[in-house]
Formats: C-alpha cells, structure tokens, sequence
C-alpha cells in the first residue's frame, strides 16, 4: 500500500462529501416535513380512509428497497416526460422514504404524550390546533429526537447508494478513482473514514439536540 497517495485520494474524495452532504441535508429537511405533516394530520384529523391512504404510502416506501425508489424516480419518472437530474432525483427519492419512517416517529411521538395532557388543555377553552402545537409537540419532541437521529445517521450511510444513479457523492467517486489508481483498499477505507467522520459529527448534534429538549 503507498501510504504517499492517501492525500490526494481523500482530496478527491472529499470533493463527494460535498454532494453527500448536500443530499442528505435534502432528503432530510423532505423527510422531517413530510412526514411530520403525514404524522400531524392523521393524529388531528382521525378518519379511516386517511389512516388507510397515510398508512398505504408508509407501508410501500418503507418495505421497497431503497435502490428500487432511486431507480424508479429516476428512471421511471421519464417516461411521464419528467427528466430529473441525478442530485435532485436522489434528494426526492430518499426524502419520500424518509418521510415514511418519520411519519411513523412523530406518530409514536403523538401517541406517547398521556391523553390527560390534551383534555386538560381543552377543558381551559385552548382550541385543537393550539393545543397540539403549545401542548403535545413541545412533549412528543424529547421523544422524536433519539429515533430521528437514528433516521438521520442511516440516511447518510444510504446516500452511498445514488451512485447508481450517476450522483457525485463520496462513493461515485471513489470508484471513479479505483478505476484509474487500483488502490482499491486505500481509496474504500479512505471513504469508511470519511462516513465514519460524518455520522460521529451528525451523531454528537443529535446528542446535543436531545440534551437541550430535555430541559
């Protein structure tokens, strides 16, 4: 192994954490909208057919293969004549799976707030939304936080999956330089490094996140 080319090959490599970066952030922002508005909705509003509709969705995105998803909203989506560049289709693709588990961690989150909580800010006259936004969200959030951060460690190690669909991240790239160097160990351990580096760092903000809604 030539210890002398690590160097250059985690510049090159790093020049993906930036497309890593920028999806995960991407998918993410999808994921925690989406799915706490799938989450919200289906808490406040109780009604069979949206529970079967919320529920539907979940089960599908949640029990597909990530690979598949990326694969049909890039591919598939051309032939209803919309064409999405790779970045953009990986952001899309992952955040919709995402916001299948999110809907499910707010749901829990919800759910796991004592039902006391709620009548007894209705029986003070605080209307249905107020209350859920002053009295539930601010309790399910300390529940949210520890699954989310979970969720969010998992979604960067998956964005090594949309080099299937040709987006520059750490390890398209990677493999672009196998194919010119043949250090194959060095350039795949150089990347294992570099995830490792990004879930410790997004790891430890979840943590601080977790601490401050505790008080």
């Amino acid at each position: 192994m030539n210890y002398e080319t690590i160097g250059p090959i985690a510049q090159a490599l790093l020049a993906g954490v930036v497309v890593t970066v920028e999806v995960s952030i991407g998918a993410l922002f999808i994921a925690v909208v989406w799915g706490g508005l799938l989450a919200s909705l289906r808490f406040l509003y109780p009604s069979r057919m949206l529970d079967l509709a919320i529920s539907t969705y979940v089960e599908i995105f949640r029990n597909i293969p990530t690979l598949t998803h990326l694969l049909i909203v890039y591919f598939g989506l051309a032939y209803f004549g919309v064409t999405l560049p790779s970045l953009a289709a990986a952001i899309l693709a992952l955040g919709l799976i995402g916001g299948a588990v999110m809907a499910d961690v707010f749901r829990a989150g919800f759910q796991a707030v004592p039902i006391g909580q709620t009548e007894a800010a209705l029986a003070t006259g605080l209307p249905p939304l107020l209350t859920f936004r002053l009295v539930i969200f601010p309790q399910a959030l300390r529940i949210i936080l520890p699954p989310s951060g979970n969720y969010a460690v998992g979604l960067v190690k998956d964005t090594s999956l949309v080099a299937a669909i040709s987006a520059p991240e750490i390890m398209f790239n990677a493999r672009q330089i196998v194919n010119v160097s043949f250090q194959t160990g060095l350039v795949y351990g150089t990347a294992a490094m570099i995830y490792l580096a990004l879930t410790f760092l997004l790891t430890a903000l979840f943590y601080a996140l977790e601490r401050k809604a505790a008080y």
